[in-house]
């Protein structure tokens, strides 16, 4: 399939290889800045361009990666003249209507994963959601999907925009969390790979049993003396204290929740 990326950061840049390996052809690369599109399109064997008016009228598929924000910015200059072709973004949040009325064919391929561009991910394992308009867009998109992933399925943009929701829960924040334990051992003089072994025990847990039934610490048991003592050592920085007693007082309701 002709495939024409529209972005080059950490999401492009995992898809735009992933496609490439299962047969896919990567005929351009847009981005805003030429060095970002042409180090991506180095990688794909593709064209490197930062003018929406520029972009090829060959591809089977135009599939939009950018910043959220500028999605429905960019849509009209990407659809105007190509209407017989297929849209697709591979936002979380983004409905999949931000095409109507500017495309005939559109949809939505979403992986649910963290990307990185030094990282490369073996994308089998993956997640990828799916929406689609017509059933032109539907044989593309779950062509592509399933060409990367087995684990493929559709979703509706109400439905993607919850799990997005949980995704930036057990992602992000676990990762802000990651970096909040960085910066309090870093003043001690302790090193961050200390904590390597319990990260990934906490992490195996779950595979196994519910995040309720692996929970443990001092704010499951409520332990007020615990409890007030490490909110005191972060009275030095509010934002972690406030993110410190919020977090335990939520753990705290949760499993009282948890009991009735």
């Amino acid at each position: 399939m002709k495939i024409v990326l529209v972005g080059a950061g950490n999401v492009a840049t995992s898809l735009g290889k992933a496609l490439l390996d299962a047969g896919n052809d990567i005929l351009q690369v847009y981005s805003r800045t030429l060095e970002s599109a042409a180090r991506l399109a180095e990688m794909v064997g593709a064209s490197p361009t930062t003018e929406l008016d520029k972009l090829t009228a060959d591809a089977d598929v135009y599939i939009m990666t950018v910043k959220d924000s500028v999605i429905a910015e960019i849509v009209p200059l990407l659809c105007k003249g190509r209407a017989e072709k297929v849209f697709l973004h591979t936002a979380g949040s983004i409905p999949a209507d931000v095409f109507e009325g500017m495309a005939l064919h559109y949809g939505v391929l979403y992986p649910l994963q963290t990307f990185s561009k030094n990282k490369v991910l073996d994308f089998i394992d993956i997640p990828c959601c799916i929406e689609w308009n017509d059933d032109m867009a539907f044989e593309i998109v779950n062509t592509l999907a399933r060409s990367i992933s087995e684990r493929v399925a559709p979703l509706n943009s109400e439905g993607r925009k919850h799990l997005h929701l949980a995704a930036v829960f057990a992602c992000n924040f676990v990762n802000h969390c990651y970096e909040i334990s960085s910066e309090i051992l870093a003043k001690h003089d302790v090193p961050f790979d200390i904590m390597l072994p319990l990260i990934d025990e906490t992490a195996r847990k779950v595979h196994s049993m519910s995040p309720a039934d692996a929970q443990t610490g001092p704010a499951l048991r409520y332990d007020r003396n615990v409890i007030r003592m490490q909110a005191e050592l972060l009275r030095d920085n509010p934002i972690f204290k406030q993110i410190y007693e919020s977090m335990s007082l939520s753990i705290h309701h949760t499993a009282i929740k948890g009991d009735d």
